[in-house]
């Protein structure tokens, strides 16, 4: 059993030389018991992913391994071809049909929401991406991983100031990749990066416990599986 990763650059491992910038995918190996292939990419889409690795990326899955797929923070920047409702679910629900012909689970997952805040309160910045994705998980029976409601309650929990820390803010002169800093609300530092893979992990389990009975438990479950 192992699991597989298709996403963007907010599932992406580090790269060496910009840590401590990361996708969460970079450090979900730290907390379960199976390997994990990580094939995410930046700036990647369902569309780019499809065309540049999904070929080589489902080969290598195997009955009864599970496929995490999240993409959306690219997608949304195309709206023609990859509209929430148009290429874009289109694109999701054929990448879960080739898994699920394979014997293995796929596991859909909406976006990490972008920490924009409006007061004490997250501004959503994905659209109708997020409910496309919980359609789409609904239409086939399939497990869904809410991250976008996920980061928008623990944002809004941790509090405007204190969430910065989950994200790539570096001061001047603190990299050598960004010599004169970065402020950046949509990529994960390294421990935003490492919550966001734990919430996964445990979210894994709960689906897991649940096999044999229907694979779709919905956030209530995954999110009370979160927190105990």
């Amino acid at each position: 059993m192992a699991y597989h990763l298709a996403g963007d650059s907010t599932v992406a491992d580090p790269k060496p030389d910009e840590l401590p910038l990361s996708g969460w995918g970079g450090f979900l190996a730290d907390h379960v018991d199976a390997p994990v292939r990580n094939h995410a990419f930046g700036g990647a889409t369902t569309e780019s992913f499809l065309a540049e690795r999904w070929e080589g990326f489902v080969a290598g899955v195997r009955k009864s391994d599970t496929v995490l797929i999240q993409f959306g923070h690219n997608d949304q920047k195309q709206p023609e071809l990859l509209a929430a409702r148009g290429g874009y679910v289109a694109r999701l629900r054929a990448m879960a049909d080739d898994v699920r012909a394979r014997g293995a689970r796929s596991v859909l997952c909406t976006s990490p929401e972008r920490r924009w805040f409006e007061g004490a309160r997250i501004t959503p910045t994905h659209g109708d991406y997020p409910n496309a994705v919980r359609d789409l998980a609904h239409e086939l029976d399939a497990p869904l991983i809410d991250l976008t409601a996920f980061t928008t309650w623990l944002y809004e929990d941790i509090g405007p100031a204190d969430s910065a820390a989950l994200f790539c803010h570096l001061a001047p002169g603190e990299h050598p990749a960004w010599p004169e800093g970065k402020i950046d609300d949509t990529h994960f530092h390294e421990r935003g990066a490492r919550r966001i893979a734990a919430y996964v992990a445990r979210s894994l389990r709960a689906i897991e416990r649940a096999d044999g009975d229907l694979p779709a438990r919905g956030l209530e479950i995954v999110a009370r599986e979160a927190r105990s």
